[in-house]
């Protein structure tokens, strides 16, 4: 992979966006399989997150709230958090040349090849999308088809941010798809039930 794949960070940002609009209201304190936060954390962490890279991009301002210390609390409806965040993604992503080699990142690595900086913010919002969802009793927001690329971009990010961002690898099994290769490589158990 070479090239920023475009189609892939707007199915993962629309994945987000679907399964946080299907959250019962009664369900947004609920566990999540980031076991320290619940529902309205986990969005605001992924909010958050989207703001750090258009923040990265643009040079602007980031997110308002540190999104790994999420209050819990929403001033608003969820998507009116989620939406504006989603949005000002998009736009910075946009300017980006699908083969630039250099492409400001929040994350620790610094910049880093379009294709990867891309795939590196689809994981964030796609992995977040099924948290949200398995904790709210939805379908899982992943296919096999966002989990295949989404794995190539996670076994080039994923070890300098175990033990912040990442748990530890769960063993593979013999059964797992694309999908629980990718959740078990992110250290998250495919079978995570509230």
């Amino acid at each position: 992979m070479t090239m920023l794949d475009r189609d892939l960070l707007a199915a993962a940002h629309e994945a987000l966006r679907a399964t946080v609009g299907a959250v019962p209201p009664d369900r947004w304190d609920d566990a999540t399989p980031c076991d320290q936060w619940n529902v309205t954390q986990v969005l605001q962490h992924a909010a958050g997150d989207q703001l750090a890279y258009v923040a990265a991009i643009t040079g602007g301002p980031g997110p308002a709230e540190n999104p790994f210390t999420p209050s819990g609390r929403l001033d608003g409806a969820p998507l009116a958090l989620l939406a504006p965040a989603l949005a000002a993604s998009a736009l910075a992503w946009s300017t980006v040349k699908d083969d630039d080699p250099r492409v400001p990142t929040p994350l620790p690595q610094g910049a880093m090849p379009a294709w990867l900086a891309g795939g590196a913010c689809a994981l964030d919002a796609a992995v977040h999308a099924w948290d949200i969802g398995v904790a709210t009793g939805q379908d899982s927001p992943l296919s096999p088809d966002i989990a295949r690329p989404l794995l190539t971009a996670a076994g080039e990010l994923v070890e300098p941010l175990r033990g912040f961002a990442y748990t530890q690898a769960l063993a593979a099994q013999a059964v797992d798809d694309d999908v629980a290769r990718l959740l078990r490589y992110l250290g998250r158990r495919p079978d995570w039930t509230p």
